[in-house]
């Protein structure tokens, strides 16, 4: 890479052959075609015929395709080649799954890309951060991500955290001047920036002299493998599948055994047990976990929600505590100046007609922004500066015919800590600053007032009508700015001062509605069982009238302020958390507090955030939920969430996502082990009792295939049962065999065994082969129907919408199908069935049948035991 830092800027941008007003759009995409996008390189995934291989490194797998061997030495041709059909349709189906899921995670990280803001065509566009190139000119400030490497040919106050890339913590202050060594560290080449950096204070501008694998970062990931991530309920699972594995094999080889000792031939036995083994391990499992995982994240993001890892979404089901901001998440981020205050009144802005002292208010306020509205009426920044901005469009005025007039020559940006921000601007051969922000936190800082256009040192009878301006307008819930200002002597001021001595001016009152669906949202937290928790910077009179509207604070709970805070100890705060429902004036740093306060308490925390600072937060909650629309890149980095219309409602309808999903993988448990429970118990009871050989080893696996896969992932699909809200949140620690659900699989297993016995004694009064034909019909209808059931712990499935899932209908109807072509002569000959009467088959459906109603009676069993929720409670919040 050429040496950029030893360069000044002329000459940087001549060697990238570029401009300060960016480069055409055809440029670009002549770049992008010589460049390539700005991305690393992904380690190459398996392609659809290595995972087909990878099928048959299963240990199951591999026992089988033994058995097909020796089913071929010893002649047995026509079993060998069936085995074999099953195994390879079965590890097709497990490819395609696989595939599904894979696919599914590849849309997921396309929609998390990061973007960026770039000139091009001498306008600003935010454009994704993957169409980069060499010579694009990138605008950073507070909380952006450095998209790629470049050479900084602006810098206001700027300091960049470059950890993840030289280890060093403490960020570094950033200058525009070339270097004089070529061979100077990374950490030491002050004027340029690095990809996978962040900006944390001040602005500045970069032309891109690298991107992609030509990055500093890129180097180091040509490097670093990448690693595949786990989800704790597929773990538990997998294991669960090993412990279950080896309980299952026991069993077979007790079975072979009793079925040798009775004399049933050692080749035919084998087969049965190994068949039988492969058929009681659920296999399937954590594949199904995946896809449900991955369905459900694709699901979520049609609601604008877009999970950012996958583990996530099992922890949503858990959630119990919500940590709000207020502004754009519960409100709908459109700040709109409604009241000022000046000269001693507070006047409504919209009666405002031609009013000199007004207009000077907001032009003054409007210069100290970093809002603009483009020509198409596109609001950018942030929502109270572009508030300030909009108010002087409506009085007339373009900011940008202030800002030619006053040029702006030096800022202190806004920062969390000093709630303050001052821009300092030059006008014809005067100089002046202008500072806005919280009224607490600017008034101290005045000496003097501006009355009527005169300037007089300020009394303590102002002071005592300002606040009582400032505690009217609050008290409205609105959101209050004071404005204030200062002359100086020329350009060589003493930055540390500009925020010192100031003018008053006006206090400006804005209000940002409410959404009219967070009230609703808050309504069914309350139902789930889920603690709404308001925090905001804004004023404490604001943020309560705020909470009071929306419904989030009660009779009896707390409103604090971040001052308040300061003075607790966590003990204390661990202590009183739960009476405490709003948070205000709160820096992000109390953020940390609040979540490990309530997780001492054993909540499962979701937490929101946008800023730079809010990352810890995000990081220290069990679930980060960063803001798409005004959320800085390092929040959107450590969040779990992305909100792409950082609306609360939002958040509730992923955590009744979650919840869904995790209901929905707790029935396709169900629905798997009961299955093959009854498949055990069949072959184990029969041979035990002496009865012969109920299923052969082709039997067994086909209803491996047929009842295994498609039924168990389309309960995946379910759609949201109408409790799924009302249920309070499970633990974090809690089994997914809570609630019941394993006495009720082992329950169904055994009735269902027990009617395919019931089928295979019938038969017997025929011929074994019947026998054999009647328990195996008996066992796929009785899963096949056992689908239905499982949509449903304790509901009966006849008051559940039949076509509320079509997958399941359809994987169901595929299934009989499949079952009804056996009794084709051909494949009857094949599969060692024979053709059953009408007497039979009545037996066969009864039977099925039956077992669908002695399910419902178990139902309502588990109903009656089952502790509801307060059915008062429901109807006063319904």
């Amino acid at each position: 890479m050429a040496s950029f830092h030893t360069k000044d800027v002329e000459e940087v941008i001549k060697e990238l052959d570029t401009n300060i007003r960016g480069l055409s759009s055809s440029e670009v995409e002549k770049r992008i075609q010589k460049y390539g996008y700005n991305e690393l390189e992904e380690k190459k995934g398996k392609t659809f015929f290595q995972m087909f291989i990878s099928q048959f490194k299963d240990f199951m797998i591999i026992i089988l395709l033994i058995a097909v061997a020796i089913s071929l030495l010893v002649g047995e041709v026509i079993d060998a080649a069936i085995i074999l059909a099953i195994v390879v349709l079965n590890a097709l189906l497990g490819s395609i799954q696989e595939n599904r899921a894979n696919e599914a995670l590849k849309a997921l990280k396309k929609l998390s890309t990061p973007h960026a803001k770039v000139l091009r065509d001498g306008e600003v566009k935010v454009v994704s951060s993957k169409e980069i190139v060499p010579g694009d000119i990138v605008l950073l400030e507070a909380g952006d991500f450095v998209p790629a490497d470049g050479r900084l040919i602006e810098a206001a106050a700027l300091k960049v955290n470059e950890s993840s890339l030289t280890g060093e913590s403490v960020p570094v202050e950033k200058q525009i001047d070339p270097l004089d060594s070529e061979n100077v560290s990374l950490g030491d080449r002050i004027n340029m920036v690095f990809a996978g950096t962040t900006v944390v204070y001040g602005r500045g501008k970069m032309v891109v002299t690298g991107t992609g694998m030509n990055t500093e970062m890129g180097k180091i990931a040509s490097m670093m493998g990448e690693e595949e991530e786990t989800i704790p309920l597929q773990e538990r699972l997998n294991k669960l599948g090993k412990t279950l594995g080896i309980a299952a094999l026991f069993i077979c080889a007790l079975i072979f055994l009793i079925g040798y000792l009775r004399g049933t031939p050692i080749l035919e036995m084998f087969l049965t047990s190994i068949s039988l083994a492969v058929a009681a391990i659920p296999e399937g499992l954590p594949a199904i976990v995946t896809i449900t995982l991955a369905i459900g994240v694709q699901r979520l993001a049609k609601r604008n929600a877009i999970i950012r890892k996958l583990p996530a979404v099992e922890t949503l089901g858990s959630a119990n505590v919500i940590c709000t901001d207020k502004t754009g998440t519960l409100t709908l981020n459109q700040m709109t100046v409604t009241h000022v205050y000046i000269d001693n009144n507070i006047k409504r802005f919209k009666d405002i007609n031609d009013d000199n002292r007004i207009f000077k208010l907001i032009a003054t306020s409007a210069l100290c922004t970093d809002a603009r509205i483009s020509e198409e009426g596109k609001k950018i920044g942030d929502p109270t500066e572009v508030a300030l901005v909009a108010a002087l469009k409506k009085l007339g005025k373009e900011k940008v015919e202030l800002e030619n007039k006053y040029r702006r020559i030096d800022e202190l940006p806004f920062d969390s800590d000093r709630k303050l921000m001052t821009t300092v601007h030059k006008y014809e051969d005067k100089f002046i600053s202008i500072t806005k922000g919280a009224p607490e936190y600017l008034i101290s800082r005045c000496s003097h007032i501006d009355d009527n256009g005169k300037i007089r040192p300020i009394k303590q009878e102002d002071l005592q009508n300002i606040d009582k301006a400032n505690e009217d307008l609050a008290r409205n819930g609105m959101r209050i700015l004071a404005v204030t200002y200062k002359f100086l002597q020329d350009d060589n001021f003493d930055r540390e001062e500009l925020e010192k001595n100031l003018v008053f001016l006006g206090l400006i009152g804005m209000i940002d509605p409410p959404r009219p669906e967070a009230k609703e949202a808050i309504r069914k937290c309350d139902l789930a069982g889920i603690t709404t928790v308001m925090i905001t910077g804004d004023h404490k009179l604001t943020a309560e009238a705020i909470a009071k509207s929306l419904g989030i604070l009660h009779e009896g709970e707390k409103v604090i302020t971040g001052e308040e805070l300061d003075k607790m100890d966590f003990d204390e705060l661990v202590k009183n958390i739960k009476k405490i429902r709003v948070y205000a004036r709160v820096a992000p740093e109390h953020k940390v507090m609040i979540v490990k306060a309530w997780q001492k308490n054993g909540a499962i925390v979701a937490m929101t955030g946008d800023g730079v600072n809010d990352a810890p937060a995000l990081s220290q909650a069990d679930i980060g939920v960063a803001m798409g629309i005004t959320g800085t890149e390092v929040a959107k980095e450590a969040a779990d969430m992305v909100l792409t219309d950082d609306n609360f409602a939002t958040i509730v309808s992923a955590v009744e996502e979650g919840r869904t999903i995790y209901s929905n993988i707790r029935k396709s448990v169900r629905y798997l082990l009961s299955c093959n429970i009854a498949e055990i118990l069949t072959v184990f009871i029969a041979t035990l009792m002496g009865l012969g050989q109920p299923l052969l080893a082709i039997h067994l696996l086909w209803i491996n295939l047929v009842t295994d896969s498609l039924p168990a992932l389309a309960l995946g699909m379910e759609p949201p049962t109408k409790d799924v809200m009302i249920a309070k949140p499970r633990r974090r620690d809690e089994s997914i065999f809570a609630d019941g659900l394993g006495i009720q699989v082992l329950i169904e297993g055994i009735i269902m065994s027990l009617l395919s016995i019931t089928a295979f004694m019938i038969g017997r009064t025929h011929s074994l082969e019947t026998a054999e034909t009647m328990t195996f019909m008996t066992l796929v209808f009785s899963q096949l129907f056992h689908a239905l059931n499982a949509r449903s712990n304790k509901e009966s499935l006849f008051k559940i919408n039949f076509f509320s899932n079509k997958f399941l209908i359809g994987s169901i109807g595929i299934g009989i199908l499949l079952q009804l072509t056996l009794d084709t002569p051909f494949l009857s000959k094949i599969f060692e069935i024979s053709v059953l009467n009408m007497n039979q088959w009545l037996w066969v459906l009864a039977l099925s049948f039956v077992f669908v109603i002695l399910v419902e009676i178990e139902k309502i069993f588990l109903r009656l035991f089952h502790k509801k929720p307060d059915k008062e409670f429901i109807t006063q919040q319904l």
